[in-house]
């Protein structure tokens, strides 16, 4: 077929989980962020899959995801939605049992009055200035909702995957002048923040970029490969140009596969004439620009026409893309488009 084939290893979603998990002590909880259905790969498998591993707690973005999520894992595991509670989220909050982390004091208006009793976390604001209540802010309600019980209280790191960076201990800092003492669950820590160490750790860890096989964590298992298949062949004289603006010109007699992938698909332009393809180990230069629909390889030096070659795999990550694409492995897996057929294995 003329679909490419992202391949994603469910096996290996789950041994990387189980890998950060054991980072903590067994106190910590470790939950699982599947926003972005699953960074790209599909919330409900995923999430399945992490559950059997031992997850019991999620994170997503919005409502609406948290509403996929729950009719993916039914009634028992813990949703959180890391947006709040937003105008016109309320049935869908309180109908489906997820938990907004409330960021403002609008927020937390809006929840109480709205779902009064209703389980609910808060997130404040040590630094990112991003999300989450203020150090005044939170003075001015914390014995207010205290009262209530949130389930966490959580905040977030902006520089956890540089561990030297002075920002993170004074995240830290922050974090515990503003929750020391509380008799509530915390989190601090992502994936970067999980490998700071255990003053990082708290009760909770968020685990996700970790998950599917991204830095920082330089453990993971890949998780994802992305087969391309080989539409037609022709060979070239030296001295032709391929794709459009003819960005590069055979310096010899030369052998071009056009493979079915393109910027329709998420994959960056910027990796035009600079990323490889592969065909088993064996590197393959793209060349030409990256199309919608359509990507150029040249094969000369293979001795055959292969049927598929590989932008994602065990010889290039979703990292090394990245900084070919000059940008990070989140965007890459969260970019990977619905056109591709997902095969799921392990």
């Amino acid at each position: 077929m003329a679909t490419s084939v992202l391949q994603i290893d469910l096996g290996a979603l789950a041994d990387n989980w189980r890998a950060l998990d054991a980072l903590s002590s067994p106190a910590v909880e470790t939950a699982a962020v599947v926003k972005a259905n699953a960074y790209g790969l599909g919330v409900g498998k995923a999430a399945r899959a992490l559950m059997k591993a031992g997850v019991k707690s999620f994170f997503v973005a919005t409502a609406e995801e948290g509403v996929v999520l729950r009719n993916e894992v039914g009634p028992t595991p813990w949703i959180g939605l890391l947006g709040g509670h937003m105008a016109g989220d309320t049935d869908m909050i309180a109908d489906m049992s997820l938990t907004p982390i409330l960021n403002s004091l609008d927020q937390i208006t809006r929840h109480f009055e709205a779902l009064p009793g209703a389980s609910f976390g808060v997130q404040l604001d040590t630094g990112m200035n991003r999300l989450g209540l203020e150090p005044a802010e939170w003075d001015a309600v914390r014995a207010l909702v205290l009262k209530a019980k949130p389930d966490l209280v959580m905040s977030h790191l902006a520089c956890s995957d540089e561990p030297e960076h002075p920002m993170n201990a004074q995240q830290l800092a922050a974090f515990r002048e503003m929750t020391d003492g509380l008799k509530v669950r915390r989190a601090l820590a992502a994936t970067g923040g999980l490998l700071l160490g255990p003053d990082y750790h708290f009760d909770m860890v968020r685990a996700g970029i970790g998950l599917y096989g991204g830095l920082p964590f330089e453990g993971g298992k890949p998780v994802v490969k992305l087969e391309c298949p080989v539409i037609q062949t022709r060979e070239i004289p030296a001295g032709e140009t391929v794709g459009y603006s003819n960005s590069w010109t055979a310096k010899v007699p030369s052998r071009i596969a056009t493979v079915s992938a393109g910027y329709a698909d998420g994959i960056t332009r910027l990796i035009s004439n600079k990323a490889l393809l592969f065909d088993g180990s064996v590197p393959c230069r793209l060349v030409g620009r990256v199309s919608m629909d359509l990507i150029t390889v040249d094969i000369t030096h293979l001795d055959h026409v292969p049927q598929s070659l590989d932008l994602l795999c065990e010889y290039q990550t979703v990292d090394d893309l990245a900084k070919i694409g000059q940008t990070i492995g989140y965007e890459i897996l969260t970019s990977l488009g619905a056109r591709y057929y997902r095969r799921y294995i392990g």
